[in-house]
């Protein structure tokens, strides 16, 4: 089994920064890409950042130099850390990470649970 547990989420005044983080574990052989994705109410779930396991990243252009994206392969954790925050960035966020487990030698998407961020004007 493998689970992917995010934290940090909360409410923040427009203008703050949150941290947000993801641990994966269980049966984790190696993990691959990890990413982040927002889902606003209403609205499709969509990209917010995503890092390869040698840590190149990418990002929309809706959070370019304010949000940055990292991760301790040792702890197959990925944060997301969110600066200059707006209220059009309130949403739930999820990570994700494809990984290969110990028993199955496909990579496959892991999902986690999401976490609310909700940002005050």
């Amino acid at each position: 089994q493998v689970q992917l547990v995010e934290s940090g989420g909360g409410l923040v005044q427009a203008g703050g920064s949150l941290r947000l983080s993801c641990a994966a574990s269980g049966s984790i052989f190696s993990v691959n890409a990890m990413g982040w994705y927002r889902q606003a109410a209403g609205k499709q779930r969509e990209l917010v950042a995503a890092i390869t396991s040698g840590g190149t990243a990418n990002y929309a252009d809706s959070v370019k130099g304010r949000f940055t994206i990292s991760r301790d392969n040792a702890k197959n954790t990925v944060y997301l850390q969110m600066n200059s925050l707006k209220p059009e960035d309130t949403a739930v966020y999820y990570c994700n990470a494809i990984l290969q487990t110990d028993y199955d030698t496909r990579t496959r998407l892991y999902w986690g649970q999401g976490t609310q961020v909700t940002v005050s004007s």
